[in-house]
């Protein structure tokens, strides 16, 4: 096998490493698998989502304390797009994330659709993420079942006041009595746009 021939190889092997990074990352968040979930990440991980911004260790910490506490959450994953180079690569990946949660009394379903943004990197010969940043697309809230309590509580929600990509993933993260962890990211956001140039210029090097 020529020289050109093997890098094809590895780097089809990368991405693939990479991509299972990427599917575990959803079996472990929404089964509860804390251990599993922390081993995703390198030790100085980072990660932003709508409701926590900072080291991915505190997320995981988060994220056990309130496991089955007044909510539940699927992720459904989409097949990663992988870019590599060397040792850095970059992974962007569909995402439908699906939460129940009971809303003053409310029983709701929330789909939000966006994409997961990942920077990850091969240290010792393994491949683990350093940085995730969700990205939201739009979202709906439905009542689990139709009821005038359910159209009472989105008559006096004041949803429209947060952005639409976000809407009502912003409305249930303060109902729950948390605080969005700003910037939350959507496409055209300054912030946005220059956190995915910073993504490709590390994989690439600049």
């Amino acid at each position: 096998m020529d020289s050109k021939a093997a890098d094809a190889v590895a780097e089809a092997q990368s991405a693939g490493a990479i991509q299972a990074l990427v599917q575990d990352w959803g079996f472990a968040r929404d089964q509860g698998r804390w251990d599993d979930l922390e081993a995703l990440f390198h030790p100085d991980g980072e990660i932003a989502v709508s409701w926590f911004r900072g080291p991915y260790a505190e997320f995981v910490a988060h994220c056990r304390r309130n496991h089955g506490r007044g909510s539940t959450a699927k992720h459904l994953l989409w097949p990663a797009r992988v870019r590599v180079n060397g040792s850095r690569a970059t992974a962007e990946t569909n995402v439908a994330i699906l939460v129940r949660q009971t809303i003053e009394g409310v029983a709701v379903d929330l789909t939000s659709q966006g994409r997961f943004l990942d920077r990850v990197e091969r240290r010792n010969g393994v491949w683990r993420m350093v940085e995730r940043a969700a990205l939201y697309e739009k979202d709906r809230l439905d009542p689990v079942e139709p009821s005038a309590q359910f159209n009472a509580l989105m008559a006096g929600a004041d949803a429209a006041k947060y952005p639409a990509p976000y809407r009502y993933m912003a409305y249930r993260v303060h109902a729950a009595g948390r605080s969005l962890a700003e910037p939350v990211h959507y496409d055209g956001r300054p912030e946005t746009e220059a956190l995915k140039a910073g993504y490709a210029a590390w994989r690439d090097g600049r």
